[in-house]
């Protein structure tokens, strides 16, 4: 299988503050039209983050670091994590034998790709969970984050509703000035889900 390690251009981990973020796949099963990808951008601060294939386990070994000199190590880069799910289930392996934490930033569709529950594999490496929810009714999550699978709303739902029976902590967001999005009806709608709301404002990122 071919591995990125030695391609130069290739940003594989990158730091903000305290944290290693982890960028472990390009794919994405949101089209979101806030997303910096799909304004053509490359970019995340000073990093560049598209990839030209799938990276492996294997590559992100040498590039973890000493896990006491991060607050958490955070799966997020220019795609959804969980679509390369086997990489984050091994890096995150990783990292927790190492004494590391682990959150893994997500859409909440890992389910839905995947045709099964991926949480209880997410629980036996995961530390936290931040969901992006983004709307407080399919009309308008659709309208901004354009799904590629049908019932995605649906899906991201009963993800949330799941994930902290199996996380120790997960937050939801959703976005301060999008268009027809309601702040406060969303907050409800995580808060009756069991989970921590964050509030984040729109071209806000890290």
């Amino acid at each position: 299988m071919e591995t990125l390690s030695n391609i130069s251009d290739t940003t594989l981990v990158y730091d903000i503050r305290q944290n290693r973020y982890l960028n472990i796949t390009g794919r994405c099963t949101l089209r979101c039209n806030f997303c910096p990808k799909q304004q053509g951008s490359r970019q995340i601060h000073q990093y560049q983050l598209a990839l030209s294939c799938q990276p492996v386990t294997d590559d992100f070994l040498a590039l973890l670091g000493d896990a006491k000199d991060f607050d958490e190590y955070v799966f997020c880069g220019y795609g959804e994590p969980t679509l390369n799910l086997t990489t984050l289930l091994g890096v995150a392996r990783e990292i927790k034998s190492r004494g590391g934490k682990v959150r893994v930033n997500t859409d909440g569709l890992g389910n839905l790709f995947h045709r099964r529950n991926i949480l209880p594999e997410l629980a036996t490496c995961v530390d936290a969970l931040s969901v992006s929810l983004n709307a407080h009714n399919e009309i308008v999550y659709n309208r901004h984050c354009q799904p590629k699978l049908k019932g995605s709303w649906q899906a991201v739902n009963e993800f949330i509703a799941a994930a902290p029976h199996y996380i120790p902590r997960v937050e939801v967001s959703a976005i301060e000035g999008l268009e027809g999005v309601d702040i406060d009806a969303c907050r409800v709608l995580v808060e009756a889900a069991g989970c921590q709301f964050k509030h984040r404002k729109l071209d806000v990122m890290g």
